[in-house]
């Protein structure tokens, strides 16, 4: 047996109480991956909050839909925050039959609306008293701007889960000892960010080809593990820690964005080579379920194992600036701070 293949069968041993798991995925119909509020084991709480958020069907599909699934099975309350109603319910029912946990609940979240992710908070602290992980996951990537303007990789993928972080970060620390996964990507390492564009245009990259779109995907994922380093630091000495990490190279609704002849050049190799759904959510469940990690806070995973980031993403004034530029362009200090 593997040393991965030994790791998740002994995360596949953990079950939860039912009446003290809480879990929250979301998916938005216009992304193409979601972010989750998780649980893992500890040992005064055996309560979790998961969220997933999924740009073009997010936890109804794919990875979001692999990772609700597990963690319904392990007795969790699950909510799906989603952007797609008709798409959320359909996932809720299909987690309930599967998993036999009718504690499996439905939010509305899009995040390309920073005024969505706002009311998603909002709503979420007045009706779960818990959260123990969340899980960042959203991974877009095509053409477009969100509502507030800004290039919709960017928007999404970074800007989205930064400010739905920071709203429900006072929640993540009375819960404590709490996580917060961001699902980043290998591609990581061919991202980079100019801060003046970002300031005039309010993205990182110009233009809308398909190769100005895989610039601005590599830019976000270089945001999340920037991100995740950066929380991990301002939250030193507290007990909530912060991950990122890569999920492997996934066939998931990420492809949706992608041209014709793009897909038919694509799927045949995906098939082949790219992991499902349920391979893909390892590396996340991991973080959110695997004990002992917390010394690594603020550090990168892949297939279940800690690797080593691109030198652009140990980079912490860079981290620090993307933190206080992100403040600035959603405005969440005020709030927090009110």
């Amino acid at each position: 047996m593997s040393n991965r293949q030994s790791i998740l069968s002994s995360l596949q041993k953990k079950d939860f109480p039912s009446e003290r798991w809480a879990a929250a995925v979301s998916c938005s119909p216009h992304l193409c991956q979601l972010s989750r509020f998780l649980r893992y084991n500890t040992k005064n709480s055996n309560t979790a909050v998961a969220n997933a958020i999924h740009p073009r069907r997010g936890s109804n599909t794919g990875i979001g839909k692999a990772t609700a699934l597990d963690l319904a099975k392990r007795g969790a309350r699950v909510i799906l925050a989603c952007r797609n109603k008709e798409k959320a319910e359909a996932a809720v029912f299909d987690i309930r039959r599967e998993s036999g946990n009718n504690q499996v609940m439905f939010m509305l979240l899009d995040l390309g609306s920073l005024k969505s992710v706002r009311s998603f908070a909002e709503n979420f602290l007045k009706s779960e008293p818990r959260l123990d992980i969340l899980i960042n996951n959203a991974g877009i990537m095509g053409p477009g701007h969100t509502e507030d303007g800004f290039g919709m990789a960017f928007g999404v993928n970074h800007l989205g889960h930064f400010l739905l972080t920071n709203l429900l970060l006072e929640r993540l620390q009375q819960c404590g000892p709490s996580r917060v996964v961001t699902v980043a990507a290998l591609l990581h390492r061919f991202g980079n960010i100019d801060f003046p564009p970002l300031a005039s245009r309010n993205k990182l990259v110009s233009g809308q080809s398909t190769w100005h779109n895989f610039r601005a995907y590599c830019n976000s994922k270089l945001c999340n593990v920037l991100f995740a380093r950066e929380l991990a630091n301002r939250l030193e000495g507290t007990s909530v820690t912060s991950y990122s990490l890569h999920p492997g190279v996934v066939y998931t609704e990420l492809c949706r964005s992608m041209s014709l002849w793009q897909l038919l050049l694509m799927i045949p190799f995906a098939k082949l080579f790219f992991l499902g759904p349920e391979g893909g959510s390892q590396t996340t469940l991991y973080c959110a379920l695997q004990e002992g990690i917390e010394p690594l806070s603020g550090r990168y995973f892949s297939n279940c194992a800690l690797q080593q980031v691109g030198a652009i993403g140990r980079d912490d004034a860079l981290a620090k600036k993307l933190w206080e530029v992100s403040e600035r362009l959603t405005s969440v200090s005020q709030e927090t701070e009110s």
